[in-house]
């Protein structure tokens, strides 16, 4: 994805934009009920309660106000619970949320509509047929707040919950993993090995590698017969000592920069181009849960299920399937099975040890995952074995210990056997 495209749907995603537009939107029809009167070709004679309108557009605009404020007191509690329960990197999940963004843009629209008209019937910008109009208008905005108030009433009792967060973070994570398996490269070749006379470049900023625009240095790449090697992959933290690219070809020092402008290195990471946050995330909420000081092994059930359907996702990967790449001359790593799988389960490992029932579903998802991918096999059986000696080492109960031994070695042994 360009940069440009990229950046555009984050702004798309921020909660001032909806809110932005339909209150532009309310204020532009508040607006026209009154520019359009003048041009209506015929004069409208019934009463149907516009002299009523006023009084209306007052309560709508008292109550839209109090609606308005509550939502977004909602929110935030939403977002703190989330933080404090959960991971604080589901938090810009939860911010993006449509339905949400949609209830407080409806009810902020529907202020903002009312202040205007009341603002113009009281500078006497409505003729009868403007107020008509601004009736008419005001009972469809009436419809609209009522329909989003039942649906923003459903969302509410879930919003922030322990499994609306776990659901949030495991959509963003199969998002991003099914980018990586359609793209590992981000549309470039796999890294080589790189020549001694390439230049290094780095770049001034600190912060993480949030997106980086493959398609751009592959046009500069061509436009002035470059070959480029990406050293660091979205996720990575960057300083101004760390190699960012290196360049073979010659280029000058303008070449170079719009090379770095590529590259988007913010203060947070980001779920978009970086298939291993939602596993980190994930992998956070379970290692909360499984703390002592909370002790909810269901939760960390619930995560490891959600960890199995993510990983699932790459049971078709490029390594075993090459996708059709675009030729850009660039080349760019891409994250290691063996680095997902610590992000994934090192966390639950060390603080679900000494849980039997957890102990149980890892054991179980490992062989899952072992089954159904099988060029991860090897690193996935380490993962196992490593698991299997935590467990005799951390648990207590020797009938726990035994209880997981029956079924290590009913599920591994078999495997072993086949797999020989």
């Amino acid at each position: 994805m360009r940069q440009y495209s990229w950046i555009l749907r984050r702004i798309i995603r921020q909660i001032w934009f909806r809110a932005a537009i339909i209150s532009l939107l309310s204020v532009a029809l508040a607006i026209v009920a009154g520019v359009i009167t003048p041009y209506l070709p015929y004069t409208f004679t019934a009463d149907i309660g516009q002299r009523s309108v006023g009084t209306i557009l007052q309560i709508m605009a008292s109550s839209m106000l109090a609606v308005t404020t509550f939502s977004l007191t909602a929110m935030v509690s939403a977002y703190s619970s989330a933080t404090q329960l959960a991971t604080p990197r589901a938090t810009q999940l939860m911010v993006s949320d449509p339905t949400s963004q949609n209830a407080l843009s409806t009810f902020l629209g529907a202020f903002v509509f009312s202040m205007v008209g009341i603002v113009g019937l009281n500078t006497s910008a409505y003729g009868h047929d403007g107020r008509i109009i601004l009736f008419a208008a005001t009972v469809v905005i009436i419809l609209l707040v009522v329909g989003t108030l039942l649906r923003w009433i459903g969302h509410i009792t879930a919003f922030g919950r322990m499994a609306d967060v776990i659901d949030r973070v495991e959509d963003a994570a199969t998002k991003a993993m099914t980018a990586f398996v359609e793209h590992p490269h981000l549309g470039g070749h796999p890294a080589i090995r790189i020549p001694d006379d390439a230049v290094a470049l780095t770049a001034p900023q600190t912060g993480y590698i949030t997106h980086i625009d493959v398609a751009a240095l592959g046009a500069l790449g061509r436009r002035h017969d470059l070959t480029i090697h990406v050293s660091v992959l979205p996720g990575a933290m960057m300083h101004p000592a760390r190699t960012l690219l290196h360049v073979e070809g010659d280029a000058a020092g303008d070449v170079h920069a719009a090379l770095i402008d590529a590259f988007t290195i913010e203060r947070h990471r980001s779920f978009d181009q970086d298939p291993r946050l939602g596993l980190i995330a994930l992998s956070e909420i379970a290692s909360r849960a499984l703390a002592p000081a909370t002790n909810d092994p269901g939760t960390g059930i619930e995560v490891l299920n959600a960890l199995l359907r993510v990983f699932l996702t790459l049971r078709h990967d490029a390594a075993a399937a090459p996708h059709d790449e675009k030729t850009y001359p660039v080349h760019i790593a891409r994250p290691t099975m063996s680095d997902m799988l610590a992000d994934a389960f090192g966390p639950i490992l060390r603080e679900g040890g000494e849980e039997v029932e957890v102990s149980l579903r890892l054991t179980n998802t490992l062989a899952a995952m072992h089954a159904n991918m099988p060029a991860a096999r090897e690193d996935i059986e380490r993962w196992a074995t490593r698991h299997a000696n935590r467990v005799r080492s951390a648990m207590a109960d020797p009938d726990d210990v035994a209880t997981f031994e029956q079924r290590f070695e009913s599920l591994w042994h078999a495997r072993r056997s086949g797999d020989g």
